[in-house]
């Protein structure tokens, strides 16, 4: 009998146990989240943010990326539990492209597009036919002739904003050549052309600084603030919503605008 007792009494330890374990897991899984950034400001933000949120002992794991496309895919498919690396346009064409059911959680950072030379100190040097870059994909195109129209070298069809393709140019007074160039390309390529709209990660990767060594930059109330992005399914999850609650800290946006001094700009 006592023997029946004991084996009893260490089924119920081991299974008490077992329990404890995995209330103690669910808490652990409760309080940390993997978010997918691009290397460069994007990184270095998440950084400082995971920082504040681990003295609340809330983890936040910093995957990095070099690639525009990986972070939504990752995200998609379970491994990222939210990303921020992109601005609502972009993410709205990825939707649209691959069918995939992602949402715009909160405001990030705006990274202003600015225009660059290798040969001019103004714009108003530009001569006629000069070859201008811009990015080549879906959303840096429009971006990026919003941001020639806003310094008034061209003029857009009116009503195209952000869907803009250099065939809805109306007005180019210049005849200036537009080039299409892979935008992690453009600070590289820079020579090949006379002036280029280049994004602020590009440039600061290119050892540039956008406030001092840009001859444009785009107005602080552009469309194309980044977003923290996550699965539709998870979008409310208490995790998701103190990830948005550690970045717009006044602590993350003193870290911004002291780190970056203009360069990236809180959205928020």
């Amino acid at each position: 009998m006592k023997k029946v007792l004991f084996l009893i009494a260490s089924i119920i330890f081991v299974l008490a146990g077992c329990g404890g374990s995995e209330e103690a897991s669910g808490q652990t899984a409760d309080n940390q989240i993997k978010v997918g950034v691009t290397a460069g400001p994007h990184e270095d933000i998440l950084n400082k943010v995971k920082e504040i949120a681990a003295e609340d002992g809330f983890e936040i794991e910093v995957v990095s990326f070099t690639d525009y496309v990986i972070p939504n895919q990752s995200l998609d498919e379970g491994d990222l539990d939210a990303n921020i690396y992109q601005h609502e346009p972009f993410l709205d064409n990825f939707i649209d492209e691959k069918g995939v059911d992602l949402a715009n959680i909160a405001p990030a950072v705006n990274f202003p597009m600015g225009i660059y030379s290798n040969e001019l100190e103004d714009l108003s040097e530009l001569e006629e036919g000069s070859k201008v870059g811009l990015p080549n994909h879906s959303t840096g195109e429009p971006r990026a002739l919003v941001l020639f129209e806003a310094a008034g070298l061209i003029t857009l069809k009116e009503g195209v904003g952000v869907e803009a393709t250099i065939k809805d140019i109306d007005e180019n007074p210049l005849n200036l050549e537009f080039v299409p160039l892979e935008a992690s390309q453009i600070p590289r390529l820079l020579d090949e052309v006379t002036i280029a709209a280049i994004n602020t990660n590009y440039a600061m990767e290119s050892g540039r600084v956008p406030t001092e060594d840009s001859l444009y930059m785009e107005p602080k109330d552009s469309p194309w603030v980044n977003v923290i992005a996550s699965r539709t399914e998870n979008k409310d999850s208490a995790d998701v919503q103190k990830l948005v609650e550690y970045y717009q800290t006044d602590e993350v946006k003193q870290f911004i605008e002291t780190e970056f001094e203009g360069s990236v700009i809180p959205g928020w």
